[in-house]
């Protein structure tokens, strides 16, 4: 897989043929299940040989990759033996308590998994494809933790169903700053494809130095996420991390009554980009109490947060900005929450096209931990860097863009630009007293427009008009003269 861009072209290049692929989304999920059995079946083979006769895997025999994947299928008698018994199989196999993650984690991943191929000749061209991967090459096994991304960017329009990934330059930075510990377990409540934990995992690797270590990195992760496509892709990509044992669940974080999480469903730390944008049902907000019970999704994510936050623990999260400035009962009760409750002690502004080109949205980082009530926030505006107008699909931002954030971090001072606070400390009784808990604080700076009476500005207008007639006039006398110097 050492050219991505190059091996979903020739997927979806083969899949515009087929009758029975209707669009990008259908597309992508195609891609996945066969990855994931790709993938499981490359761990499955690693099982064996450490295990030996002990390991005996959850798939039978005939639907095990190596083995179809592998065989003269095709055509008809391909098609009968996926639709026929390949998924009804694995849709159906025996799970309880007592499972390992490992091998209960087949069932979950194919319970809402579809095969939308039709034509039984072009779908042996794509698994064959997919089993042209090697997953015993380091470089390679690991180059899938951006395949989801590197789908999205091939495939526009899938960006357009509202699955906005964080780019893994911002899940990066948040982990860094975040200072993972060998024995911390972090959490993210919406993981998409599991970009956080792998950012985690990264950088908590790095005080790896005993086996014990190694076990304790990879039991230090939890997700959940409630979209088939991407659940998929995170446990994919937790296999392929040496997570043999995920703990990523299928399911909506926003589904079990607030009041009801004990101290063994809290977490040292939680990174996090929840959902934003999107309107709750009545049925989900009567799961939060009355004074946080929010339609909007981010806000009773961040609830959720809050909750499952261990004393002294920490979190990064990433919140739009109507949560800053916005004014309602929830979003004022849980910014007061936030200052008596916890210590936000730092927010970053991000650039506004840091989401480009899935969303224009503007988004911001609440750093804060579980040690103490606020006494000061510090707030600090991330410019776009220099030469750069905006993100974008070609020109996306980049972990060494944040440096200038983690030299103010480490180093902090008030920023004055313009008359303009570019970076600013406020105390907790100046954001909840004086602003009325607005922390829409060191933004962009908005331009005041001058408001005239109507004959003001139609003057104005004619005195712009003028000078812009002005220098067309004596740009086309310019250009009539050269020509006639030509003639």
């Amino acid at each position: 897989m050492k050219n991505l861009s190059g091996f979903i072209k020739s997927i979806r290049d083969i899949m515009r043929n087929d009758a029975g692929i209707n669009g990008d989304a259908q597309r992508i999920e195609q891609i996945v299940w066969m990855l994931f059995l790709k993938v499981y079946d490359s761990q499955e083979a690693e099982w064996e040989f450490t295990e030996g006769d002990a390991f005996k895997s959850i798939i039978p025999e005939e639907c095990r990759w190596c083995n179809w994947a592998n065989s003269d299928l095709t055509g008809p008698n391909l098609l009968k033996f996926v639709d026929g018994t390949l998924f009804p199989t694995l849709k159906s196999l025996e799970v309880d308590t007592s499972t390992p993650i490992k091998q209960s984690i087949v069932k979950t991943m194919f319970e809402e998994a579809n095969q939308y191929m039709k034509d039984g000749v072009l779908l042996r061209q794509v698994v064959n494809l997919v089993n042209s991967l090697d997953f015993t090459d380091y470089e390679e096994s690991h180059a899938i933790g951006d395949l989801y991304e590197t789908i999205l960017k091939e495939l526009q329009s899938a960006g357009s169903s509202g699955e906005f990934y964080t780019p893994r330059a911002l899940t990066d930075f948040m982990a860094k700053m975040i200072k993972p510990q060998i024995g911390e377990k972090m959490a993210d409540f919406a993981c998409g494809t599991g970009g956080f934990i792998t950012s985690w995992l990264k950088e908590l690797e790095k005080k790896v130095v005993t086996a014990d270590d190694k076990e304790q990195l990879h039991n230090s992760i939890y997700g959940m996420e409630k979209k088939p496509l991407p659940y998929m892709l995170a446990v994919t990509n937790m296999l392929l991390h040496e997570v043999n044992n995920p703990r990523i669940e299928h399911g909506n974080s926003l589904l079990r009554d607030l009041l009801d999480y004990t101290e063994k469903d809290k977490f040292d730390v939680i990174l996090m980009n929840p959902p934003y944008g999107g309107s709750e049902k009545k049925d989900i907000q009567n799961h939060f109490p009355d004074d946080i019970a929010s339609s909007e999704t981010a806000d009773l994510f961040m609830a959720v947060i809050m909750a499952r936050l261990k004393k002294n623990g920490r979190a990064a999260v990433v919140l739009p900005d109507g949560f800053l400035f916005g004014t309602d009962n929830a979003k004022i009760n849980l910014k007061k929450n936030l200052l008596e409750k916890f210590n936000l002690h730092t927010v970053i502004r991000l650039p506004a096209s840091v989401f480009a080109p899935y969303t224009s949205i503007t988004t911001n980082v609440l750093f804060f931990d579980n040690t103490k009530p606020t006494e000061e926030t510090w707030f600090y505006r991330m410019d776009m860097p220099q030469g750069y107008k905006h993100f974008s699909k070609t020109k996306p931002i980049l972990l060494e863009h944040f440096k200038v954030v983690e030299d103010w971090w480490n180093n902090r001072e008030e920023i004055i630009i313009d008359e303009f606070p570019k970076a600013k400390k406020f105390t907790a009784k100046e954001l909840s007293e004086d602003l009325g808990y607005n922390f829409d604080q060191c933004g962009v700076p908005h331009i005041e427009e001058e408001i005239l009476l109507p004959m003001d500005l139609i003057n104005q207008y004619q005195e712009k008009r003028a000078s812009l007639n002005a220098k067309i006039d004596s740009v086309l006398a310019e250009i009539t003269s050269i020509l006639e110097r030509k003639d």
